[in-house]
């Protein structure tokens, strides 16, 4: 949790990557090694696949600092392998926390907003959203569910007073990428991962202009297009990756 110009921000998945990153944007702080004497912070630890967790964490955080204007809900897991030689639990998981956690933390923070007509809900999903590759199976699953249930969101609350972004990056530069256990080869040949300050860059435009999809960098919204004008070219190029 943050406090910036008196206005509370909850980032979700703050402990690492992107939800780390911005928290440091903001102040200039990481989570609980670079917390201590910044009184903008507060860290708690949740798990976000228990919804009476996370719905009671939103409601001890506004009766002690006051609303959440913003939320950036970020938390996410990416094991890879191929599908068929995945841990089932482990597959299981990835949609709990990707999409599960996300949902939770979406429902429990967007009625108070409602309520005060205010407020910004940043979702991350991924490229992996539009465009799946092998090995990328579970966590691609996930975040296509994020995709869809963030855009629907998005135009049932339209015109009640809170922003909606649903946040759409190819592979940033932070410690998620480690978490590719089976090695996919297509991280190998494919665009180099760009700055997590690119696509926090591109969020705060989104925010100003008031757009719901946010695509950072070239290679993200071609990808969506090739995804819907030539899935079978994105397709061959996956294949001669890794090689089967």
């Amino acid at each position: 949790m943050l406090q910036r110009e008196g206005k509370l921000s909850l980032v979700v998945g703050a402990a690492s990557g992107m939800g780390r990153l911005a928290a440091r944007r903001w102040d200039e702080a990481g989570l609980r090694e670079t917390a201590q004497g910044h009184d903008a912070i507060h860290t708690r630890r949740l798990d976000v696949t228990q919804a009476g967790d996370v719905e009671q964490l939103v409601k001890d955080l506004e009766a002690e600092l006051g609303p959440i204007e913003c939320v950036y809900n970020g938390a996410a897991i990416q094991p890879t392998n191929l599908l068929l030689e995945q841990d089932l639990d482990e597959i299981h998981r990835v949609m709990a926390i990707n999409y599960g956690g996300l949902v939770n933390v979406s429902l429990a923070t967007l009625p108070r907003m409602l309520e005060r007509r205010r407020g910004c809900l940043v979702n991350f999903a991924s490229i992996a959203g539009w465009v799946p590759n092998m090995h990328f199976g579970a966590y691609a699953a996930s975040k296509f569910a994020v995709v869809a249930f963030t855009e629907v969101l998005h135009h049932e609350t339209r015109g009640k007073g809170v922003h909606i972004c649903c946040v759409c990056p190819s592979t940033v530069d932070t410690p998620l990428m480690d978490q590719a256990t089976s090695k996919p080869r297509i991280m190998e040949v494919g665009p180099a991962p760009m700055k997590p300050e690119r696509v926090l860059d591109a969020i705060d435009k989104a925010i100003e202009k008031r757009r719901f999809w946010v695509f950072p960098g070239f290679h993200t919204g071609m990808g969506v297009r090739l995804r819907r004008f030539l899935p079978a070219l994105l397709w061959k190029i996956d294949h001669n990756a890794e090689g089967y």
